[in-house]
């Protein structure tokens, strides 16, 4: 891992024009669901198990947080669940690394703001992301944590027949790319069925990580041609770790060489203007990449 880090700090001399690198929450940055983590934890699974065929998921979410309030939990109480999630320990690194090759990070989950955030913060890199893309959730005057869907599929359905009604992750990120600069190249980290729309919105020199043998891996390998974007699967904490440096340091090398090229080419136009000396000084100093 120090070896990444030097190499990576030898690329970072010319600067990068900016990656966004859009992770979903649960079964990626976390090794499990959040939600199924919280109500396990606090001894709801059974009543979970009644309610689940009754009602879809979101809603059963914000339900079993008033069961768990009028059992006497406290939002503390789930804070502190949640602070106890266990994590793959090459993770809060990779995330680190990232955020200090200049990346843009973002979450899109379907968990919800209240776990994501406790989360994050616990572990230090709350501040490490720019935005965070999923349901919201507030505690209200009585102590009881509220949860919402982020599209409100009442008065207005995204209309995305392959994600859940409350959220369509594919539309977050095609709001992503509007709103980026159109060089901007994005890498998306993902494992479920929810993942699957926003890989088709990725775009040709965008990159694609699926963790293997989970649904979104599954349904990429189902309909491959459908995705314009570069396809890299991992498997544990250490493999996105490994990937998804190796595919920032691609990114970065590209810049870099596409940079020494501008810098050639502005010197190879003034060519009449500069004296040989002045000229064979400049390309001595510009650097040479492999």
């Amino acid at each position: 891992h120090e070896n990444f880090s030097a190499f990576f700090n030898f690329f970072w001399v010319a600067g990068m024009a900016g990656t966004v690198v859009v992770l979903d929450f649960d079964k990626t940055i976390i090794n499990l669901d959040s939600d199924n983590w919280v109500v396990d934890e606090l001894g709801a699974t059974e009543l979970f198990n009644q309610l689940l065929p009754t009602m879809p998921w979101n809603p059963l979410m914000d339900r079993m947080m008033k069961e768990l309030h009028s059992q006497g939990r406290t939002i503390e109480d789930i804070a502190e669940v949640l602070k106890r999630v266990p994590m793959h320990p090459r993770i809060v690194p990779a995330i680190k690394a990232a955020h200090a090759l200049g990346c843009d990070l973002r979450v899109v989950s379907d968990a919800n703001l209240f776990f994501i955030e406790t989360i994050l913060t616990n572990l230090g890199v709350r501040d490490l992301f720019s935005e965070i893309n999923t349901n919201p959730s507030f505690v209200d005057e009585e102590g009881r944590l509220r949860i919402f869907p982020c599209h409100d599929f009442h008065t207005s359905p995204h209309g995305c027949n392959l994600c859940p009604p409350n959220m369509c992750k594919g539309l977050i990120v095609e709001r992503m790319k509007e709103s980026t600069e159109g060089t901007k190249k994005f890498i998306y980290l993902g494992d479920g069925v929810g993942d699957f729309c926003p890989s088709l919105k990725l775009r040709d020199g965008d990159y694609m990580m699926p963790r293997k043998d989970f649904p979104v891996w599954e349904l990429i390998c189902k309909n491959r041609a459908q995705i314009k974007a570069e396809i890299h699967e991992w498997s544990d904490g250490e493999e996105l770790e490994r990937v998804l440096l190796q595919l920032i340091n691609t990114i970065l090398v590209e810049e870099n060489n596409k940079t020494n090229a501008a810098q050639l080419f502005s010197i190879d136009c003034k060519f009449q203007s500069i004296p040989m000396a002045a000229h064979e000084s400049a390309l001595q100093a510009l650097p040479v990449r492999p």
